[in-house]
C-alpha cells in the first residue's frame, strides 16, 4: 500500500477529507495520512480509539510517536490526557488502551534504528514551553537528523524562518495558510526541501506539531 508515498512532492490531507478505515483491531480506526507497507508499514495517521478499547502487547521494531489530541490514551498502567507527547525507540513495546476513547496522531516506522531515548512529555505544562519573539516553541525530540516540536505563533506570523530541509505539519488550533489553502485544526501538511515564505498562521494565530528532517521512505 502507497499512500501519499512520493516524498518529493508537497502533501495534504483536510479534516473534510478524512476516511476513517477499520484497524485489525475492532473499536480502532485510522486515517491514513501516508504509508508505505500493509500492516507492517512506515506510516503516519489519526487513529481513534472507541471507549473500552485496545490493542493487545506488540512491539514496536521501527519506533512509535504519539501527539494525544482529545481523550486518555493509556498503555500499560499509566494514562495520557491530550496534549501528551510518546515516543518509544525501536524494539520497545506496550499494551495500548483507552478506557474513554482517544484520538492521536500517530508516525510508525520513522526513526533512526539506532535511537534509545523514550520519551513521555506533557505539552500542557508551561514550563515545557521557550517564548521567543513572535513565537512559542515545545520541544518534543530532536537530534542530528530530525527536529520535532510544538509551535504557537500570533496571527499572520510566519512558519518558516528561510529554507528547510523538508517538514511535516499537524496542525492543532487555528489554522496556517498558504497562497493556495487554508490549513485548519485537524490538517497535515508534508513538504520536501524548499523555501515556503508563503506559509503563516492564520487569523486567529496557530499551535501546530512540525517535524523537521528524516521525513523520506525508510
Amino acid at each position: 500500500m502507497r499512500i501519499n508515498a512520493d516524498f518529493s512532492k508537497p502533501a495534504f490531507v483536510l479534516p473534510d477529507q478524512y476516511e476513517w478505515r477499520p484497524s485489525p483491531q475492532a473499536g480502532v480506526e485510522r486515517v491514513m495520512l501516508d504509508r508505505v507497507g500493509e500492516e507492517k508499514a512506515r506510516a503516519t495517521s489519526v487513529v481513534r480509539y472507541a471507549p473500552q478499547s485496545f490493542f493487545p502487547v506488540h512491539s514496536h521494531p521501527g519506533g512509535e510517536e504519539i501527539l494525544v489530541l482529545s481523550g486518555t490514551f493509556s498503555e500499560d498502567n499509566r494514562h495520557y490526557p491530550a496534549g501528551w507527547y510518546l515516543r518509544s525507540p525501536p524494539g520497545s513495546s506496550h499494551r495500548p488502551f483507552s478506557e474513554e476513547g482517544v484520538v492521536i496522531f500517530v508516525k510508525l516506522w520513522q526513526m533512526d534504528r539506532e535511537e534509545t531515548e523514550e520519551v513521555r512529555l506533557d505539552t500542557n505544562n508551561p514550563a515545557n514551553w521557550v517564548v521567543e519573539p513572535e513565537r512559542e516553541y515545545c520541544p518534543l525530540y530532536s537530534d542530528s537528523s530530525e527536529n520535532v516540536r510544538l509551535v504557537r505563533l500570533p496571527a499572520g506570523a510566519s512558519v518558516f524562518s528561510g529554507s528547510t530541509p523538508g517538514a511535516e505539519i499537524f496542525v492543532l488550533q487555528g489554522s496556517v495558510l498558504d497562497r493556495q489553502r487554508t490549513y485548519s485544526s485537524g490538517s497535515w501538511v508534508r513538504l520536501p526541501a524548499g523555501v515556503y515564505t508563503d506559509f503563516a498562521a492564520g487569523g486567529q494565530g496557530a499551535k501546530f506539531y512540525i517535524k523537521t528532517g528524516r521525513l523520506g521512505e525508510h
